[in-house]
């Protein structure tokens, strides 16, 4: 008997992970894979005439068990791999994009979904209907169905190529990421460094068994690191090792791997009928097209750029008292924080004691209670892939509503950044409303045997941007799967997320949970009042660095044939330049490191950051002008994040705020 092919016999029926073995993996696959294909024999085989019920609901409602199968799997060997899972990743990969070709290219089963969509005036279809009869028939074309069979071929074939090709790429960041560490054994060599920081690399050293210090590409290492070191020649090291991750011509080397990954999207495109990957992509999201877009982010550019200019003559002042007379991005950080402390008289630092994660974590919990009636309970009976996850049963008026994971800390196996994900969606079936199963996964410090995880200000963001998408998920309340939480179209999908940062800087909510750890002092209002005031500091920088990721994107999806005789370094350089604020250094490039267009979903979709902010800036607006925590508004934005893709998405925003989102909120908020 394989565990993950069997029902649950856990607590709302979550994921068994303290009975998965590796071995259980791939031939629960292949079973599920079989079941799942023998839903789709039966839906092909059902002789009664083709309609809403028997084909279109009967698709949206099949392969549950290989949905949850392969969550499970992929969310573990995000944040908990070892060489054995991404063994098993590269065999399962190109098995699960055979079976969704299979299944996109099955002319029998689209014959069926055609009639129906042919003939919808005779269904009493409601809107969500309608919605997934179009994203069936739609999904089914994008995939292939009118391809003739030696194309489909081609295409089955592109997609487990890139598949493989995408996967190979996360493993390579990650193990040259963990490739890297710095033994430093001069205390000197550590000044500026904030004592708190320093024994968080003492017991990095200890854990490697050496004497010292150890800091590593780790985001709560390097960061620090770069920003308060004041030793410049070990800064420069550092950004530089960051900076050549999968890019120094070595084992982990991504250089190939991209021209391949964009090559075969391309190939994708054109036999699907487009003129690029880009055109693809965007025909399903808000922005329609490439053109849409980048005048979008040109149009912030022009905004964006003087704001940008002033701020780094600023920092280049400063870098001049100190005898530079030719700034580089590696000085960046610790003149920003330099320049920071001296307009503001805060640094992270200061702040991270008022921050500890308990303490945010209880206020994020608050704040989805007072605007959503929300409780949060911890249970130790749900089991967990690694004991620093906690779980918690999240309820809205005593009843059970989701389950959520939290798991905060990094570790070997973890890859880095932040991301909210789920191992099993919301839908209703038979008069049953199956809960959602949500997970939120962070990369802060740990405690030490002394001092508790304290956040600095942007973890403390960046927890609540993550909660912000585990909302959508947790409140969702769709009819089907394929629609609820976060399926939403890419470019509304950071919405959630980026509104709920927002809150972060509303000194009313920050004076409920900013407290001291040790004395319990609430965060004095000279310091709340900075960190309202520091909110917009360097916002012209980190819009030229968005914008420059953005640009980068999208001409890397409209233009892969020039890709093809030009390296990804100068590509890189001719697309960012406009973006630049610092010379840029030969042996680094950030593409090869850029897992969220390379192995992530943002493909032709780096864009929707600045896209969703503009929908955050307008959203948030319409609170502040009528209270933070209007009630009224609340409940109107709750309908908005539990309705996930059953509306067009504009039309939801307009329900919600009764127009549409105007860019002028996004440049009030961030330039004044």
């Amino acid at each position: 008997m394989n565990i993950l092919t069997e029902n649950f016999k856990t607590p709302y029926h979550t994921a068994p992970f303290d009975q998965i073995r590796n071995e259980d993996y791939l031939p629960a696959f292949k079973e599920l894979i079989q079941r799942s294909e023998e839903e789709i024999n039966a839906i092909v085989d059902n002789n009664e005439a083709p309609t809403f019920e028997n084909v279109i609901e009967a698709l949206a409602y099949s392969g549950e068990k290989l949905d949850i199968l392969s969550n499970i799997f992929f969310n573990v060997n995000s944040a908990e791999t070892n060489d054995e899972l991404q063994q098993i990743a590269e065999e399962v990969s190109p098995i699960l994009s055979e079976y969704s070709s299979k299944i996109s290219q099955n002319e029998a089963l689209f014959s069926k979904i055609k009639k129906v969509y042919e003939e919808k005036e005779k269904y009493n279809l409601n809107e969500e209907q309608q919605i997934l009869l179009e994203e069936t028939y739609k999904g089914f074309v994008r995939s292939g169905a009118l391809l003739n069979d030696e194309d489909k071929e081609k295409l089955k074939k592109i997609n487990m190529d890139l598949s493989l090709k995408s996967l190979k790429f996360g493993q390579n960041v990650l193990a040259s990421t963990n490739a890297y560490f710095k033994h430093i054994t001069n205390k000197e060599d550590l000044a500026g460094i904030p004592e708190a920081i320093i024994e968080q690399y003492a017991e990095e050293a200890k854990e490697r068994n050496l004497e010292g210090w150890v800091l590593t590409l780790q985001y709560p290492s390097y960061v620090p690191f770069i920003t308060y070191a004041e030793n410049r020649e070990l800064r420069k090291e550092l950004a530089l090792a960051n900076g050549k991750k999968s890019f120094d011509g070595g084992e982990f080397d991504n250089q190939n791997l991209i021209k391949e990954i964009i090559n075969l999207k391309q190939k994708k495109a054109e036999l699907l009928g487009y003129k690029n990957y880009a055109d693809f992509v965007l025909e399903e999201r808000m922005a329609k097209s490439p053109a849409k877009v980048l005048d979008f982010l040109n149009e912030l550019l022009t905004k964006a750029k003087p704001y940008a200019g002033k701020e780094i003559d600023e920092l280049k002042g400063l870098a001049k008292e100190d005898g530079i007379e030719e700034m580089q991005g590696y000085d960046h950080p610790f003149y920003a924080e330099k320049l920071r402390k001296e307009k503001f008289d805060l640094n992270d630092e200061e702040l991270k004691p008022y921050f500890p994660l308990n303490q945010v974590q209880d206020a994020v919990f608050g704040l989805a209670n007072k605007l959503f009636g929300l409780s949060f309970e911890e249970r130790n009976d749900i089991p967990k892939y690694h004991d620093d996850v906690k779980t918690y049963e999240v309820k809205e008026n005593g009843e059970y509503k989701s389950l959520l994971y939290v798991d905060y800390f990094p570790r070997k196996g973890k890859r880095a950044g932040a991301w909210m994900t789920s191992y099993k969606s919301q839908y209703k079936k038979n008069g049953e409303n199956s809960r959602p199963h949500i997970s939120i996964v962070c990369n802060f410090s740990k405690p030490t045997k002394d001092t508790p995880s304290l956040l600095t200000f942007q973890e403390v963001t960046t927890l609540f941007h993550e909660f912000g998408h585990a909302l959508h998920g947790m409140l969702a309340n769709t009819q089907y799967p394929g629609l609820s939480g976060t399926s939403v179209k890419w470019d509304f999908v950071e919405l959630p997320s980026q509104f709920l940062e927002n809150f972060c800087y509303e000194p009313e909510f920050l004076k409920t949970f900013a407290k001291h750890y040790k004395t319990g002092e609430v965060l004095p209002d000279d310091k709340i009042q900075k960190i309202e005031q520091s909110k917009n500091f360097m916002e012209g920088y980190q819009t030229m660095r968005q914008l420059g990721f953005g640009i980068l994107d999208m001409m890397y999806h409209t233009n892969a044939g020039e890709l093809e005789s030009e390296s990804v370094k100068n590509f890189e350089d001719k697309y960012t330049k406009a973006t630049q604020l610092y010379p840029t250094n030969p042996e680094t490039a950030m593409s090869p490191s850029f897992s969220h267009i390379f192995q992530g979903g943002y493909s032709a979709g780096y864009y929707s950051y600045k896209w969703a902010e503009v929908l955050d800036a307008d959203a948030f607006q319409y609170f502040k002008e009528n209270g933070i925590f209007n009630p009224e508004i609340a409940a109107k934005y709750k309908i908005l994040l539990s309705s996930g893709g059953t509306k067009d998405p504009m039309e939801l925003y307009k329900n919600f705020r009764g127009s549409e989102p105007k860019v002028e909120s996004l440049l009030k908020r961030a330039f004044g």
